[in-house]
This record gives structure tokens, sequence and C-alpha cells, in this order.
């Protein structure tokens, strides 16, 4: 299983030649993709701030992101928010991102991101 960080999501469903070419073969192989429904949350604010536009509403886009073959989107349950808080200073403070990361955790998946802060954290296996 792959998670897949907010802007490896994006790019997915909207611009994959942003993405490297072995992650876009590795990802179309893939039958168990997920991303955090944090990364809603995230979309929709980077929406709202201005600092994204979408084609359409982005509770619209988010639906039609969401139902990607081979995606599912995962609820942040209590799992989650605990493993998010027990990293400690091994990752960075940002909220989204200890959820992103703790999804992969706890569902024992590689994750999908370009952050290097993330990568660099080593908390879960890292592809990009």
């Amino acid at each position: 299983m792959i998670v897949l960080d907010t802007h490896a999501w994006l790019w997915w469903a909207a611009d994959r030649a942003k993405l490297p070419p072995k992650l876009r073969r590795r990802l179309g192989a893939e039958a168990n993709l997920a991303v955090s429904a944090i990364s809603c949350w995230e979309v929709a604010m980077l929406v709202a701030r201005g600092r994204l536009t979408l084609r359409t509403d982005v509770r619209v886009a988010l639906r039609a992101m969401g139902a990607l073959p081979g995606l599912r989107v995962v609820a942040v349950d209590d799992d989650i928010a605990t493993e998010a808080a027990l990293f400690g200073d091994a990752m960075h403070g940002d909220p989204a991102d200890r959820i992103i990361v703790a999804t992969a955790k706890v569902l024992a998946a590689t994750l999908a991101t370009k952050d290097e802060r993330i990568r660099e954290a080593g908390v879960v296996p890292t592809i990009w």
C-alpha cells in the first residue's frame, strides 16, 4: 500500500507529468492507494486561501479525486491521531504532515512525498 501526500495526490489526480516517471509507474501498478482525510482539508484550505485554483467547486473536485481507481480516503481515527502526537522531535510540527505520516505508519504503508523534511525524518518508508 502507498499513502499519497497531499501534493502527490493532487498531481496524481490532475497533472501526472509533475510526478517522476518512476513514481508514476509505481502508482499505476499499485492496487492499494490511500490518502489521509486531512489532505481533503489541506486542499480545501489552499482553495479558500487562493493558493490553489480548481476547475470546479472544491467539494466536487475532492469527491472526484477520492474516487480514483484503487484509492481510498482514510479517516483520522484515534490510532492515527495518537501516533501523530507521539513522533516527538522526529517529525516537524506541521499537524497535517504529522497526520499524513501517522496514517502511513498505522497502515504499515510507504508514503509518496516530495517533502524532504518528511523523508529525512525517517519515520516511515518513503518514495519519490
